[in-house]
């Protein structure tokens, strides 16, 4: 690894904390338009081992938002581009990447021994059940609120998913996170941002639970953002700060 690559983090934050990020394990539910620039700015602080779980593959409307997403990796699945990527970053990475549905019979298993887990999935039941095996294994986790449909960066914002307000995936999630006796204590980054949308329906042409409900409208600088801020907060719980 070259010296120069994480001298101006060394600068700010000394060391022994670049050293800290270095031996962290990340895992990432998501590498899509939010998760991918989590993943990025993860990887850009020298984050040394990382897990990323996508089922899905770059789409040419992924372009205007995602990262990972250009013409040349359009029909590639997402976590082939994001390692890719990433290595092309930082070469020393541990990465796993793992190309599947995120849920109940492999979610506990990809986060064992995980020091933060970033949720920024859409699927609700995915996002509970990331909820209930992180506190079952007392693993520490942020999660993405929706991102969709806002269009001012002012409004995104830290906290926990018991004091969102205005967000109806937050509110969706809260709901079932309490009727499943879970804590809904979660760290989030969400925006209060007033939107028109109802998580709690079902599709009744959605066939296949991992196939999004609706193409929902969406500005790449809002995703960056909360993906910037997805990243920040595992950042600073991996250094010990507040956040």
């Amino acid at each position: 690894m070259s010296e120069k690559q994480f001298s101006r983090l060394e600068r700010l934050i000394g060391k022994e904390a670049v050293e800290r990020l270095h031996s962290a394990r990340a895992v990432v539910f998501g590498v899509g338009a939010v998760g991918g620039h989590a993943f990025e700015s993860l990887v850009r602080c020298g984050i040394g081992n990382i897990t990323i779980v996508d089922f899905d593959v770059v789409e040419e409307s992924n372009i205007n938002r995602q990262i990972i997403a250009l013409h040349s990796t359009v029909g590639m699945e997402k976590v082939t581009a994001a390692s890719r990527r990433a290595l092309d970053i930082y070469p020393q990475l541990k990465i796993k990447a793992v190309n599947a549905f995120a849920d109940s019979s492999n979610i506990p298993s990809l986060i064992e021994g995980a020091d933060a887990v970033l949720d920024c999935i859409d699927t609700v039941s995915s996002k509970l059940e990331i909820i209930r095996s992180c506190q079952n294994q007392g693993i520490w986790m942020i999660s993405s609120m929706g991102a969709a449909l806002r269009r001012d960066l002012s409004q995104i914002r830290f906290a926990s998913l018991d004091q969102t307000s205005g967000c109806p995936l937050a509110r969706a999630l809260r709901t079932r996170v309490r009727k499943a006796g879970l804590s809904a204590r979660v760290p989030v980054v969400y925006s209060p941002e007033q939107v028109v949308f109802d998580y709690t329906q079902e599709n009744d042409e959605r066939a296949d639970e991992r196939r999004k409900q609706i193409s929902l409208g969406s500005l790449p600088t809002i995703t960056a953002a909360f993906g910037q801020y997805m990243a920040q907060g595992a950042i600073n719980h991996i250094l010990g700060a507040s956040g």
